[in-house]
């Protein structure tokens, strides 16, 4: 999957939405709304450094490709 797709896209909103309504509805503080964002936002940063180092050893001759 590459980071500039219209594929990848919509696994972030998919994956923010789900991150942000675990946060906000299993939350009963005050700031549940910032804390909801700040978790979906990190998510969303957090799979696309993975996507990012995914595609550079997908790309990578010199090491091993996929292991089981």
């Amino acid at each position: 999957m590459e980071i500039k797709s219209f594929k990848f896209l919509i696994f972030c909103a998919i994956t923010f939405v789900v991150l942000f309504l675990m946060n906000f509805i299993g939350n009963s503080r005050p700031d549940r709304i910032e804390t909801a964002l700040m978790q979906g936002f990190a998510g969303i940063v957090g799979l696309t450094i993975g996507m990012f180092i995914y595609n550079k050893s997908k790309n990578d001759k010199s090491g091993p490709q996929h292991f089981d």
